[in-house]
């Protein structure tokens, strides 16, 4: 195994320093971190918003990241009901738009100029967001800056496989229903996703 990834918030939030320990000197990378940083450097006033699940946003994960930054100020809104509407397939219309604007607007009472988008189901509601927000304010979702993050890693350890022009092998597992993760997860990455094994 070359890396571990933490493809979850709130997973992130909850486990990273047990799975460091339990599996060194495995590289473990978590989204949060990749998040953070990427919203220090986008941001031109410091003001700072962070979306999550209810759990994410109660363990100060975000807050406490951005701690170490100067100058930024952080608003950190909870939006539950975003996940069920993901899953559901509902990433546009009146009904989620609305839900959206109802989430914002702590974010646009604070002035925020750059959200982080701190639950991995939120790119999906990117278009909704952005069009909540508007133009000036610039999303980042940590499931691309963790991508980077991996891809950085990878190369580091000199751990990138060779192109051979055969086919990656993929496993997918879950601990939840095969099928469910199987239909979600190819809205995220396509046709690949084939079998999923449950653990």
């Amino acid at each position: 195994m070359k890396a571990i990834i933490i493809a979850c918030n709130t997973a992130s939030a909850a486990c990273l320093r047990d799975a460091r320990e339990r599996y060194a000197p495995i590289p473990v990378i978590e989204v949060i971190l990749p998040a953070v940083r990427r919203a220090v450097v986008a941001t031109k006033t410091g003001r700072i918003g962070v979306l999550g699940t209810a759990a994410t946003i109660a363990s100060h994960a975000y807050q406490d990241s951005f701690a170490a930054a100067r100058d930024t100020v952080i608003t950190a809104v909870p939006c539950p009901r975003f996940v069920d509407f993901v899953e559901r397939g509902v990433t546009s219309g009146r009904q989620i738009l609305g839900l959206a604007q109802g989430y914002l607007e702590p974010l646009q009472q604070a002035d925020v100029d750059t959200v982080v988008l701190g639950c991995t189901h939120y790119p999906l509601l990117s278009g909704v967001i952005a069009l909540a927000m508007g133009d000036q304010v610039t999303l980042v979702s940590s499931a691309e800056e963790t991508a980077k993050d991996v891809f950085r890693v990878l190369t580091e350890r000199d751990l990138l496989s060779p192109h051979t022009g055969r086919e990656a092998v993929r496993l997918f597992q879950s601990t939840g229903d095969p099928e469910f993760f199987a239909r979600l997860s190819s809205r995220f990455l396509g046709p690949a996703v084939g079998q999923v094994q449950h653990l």
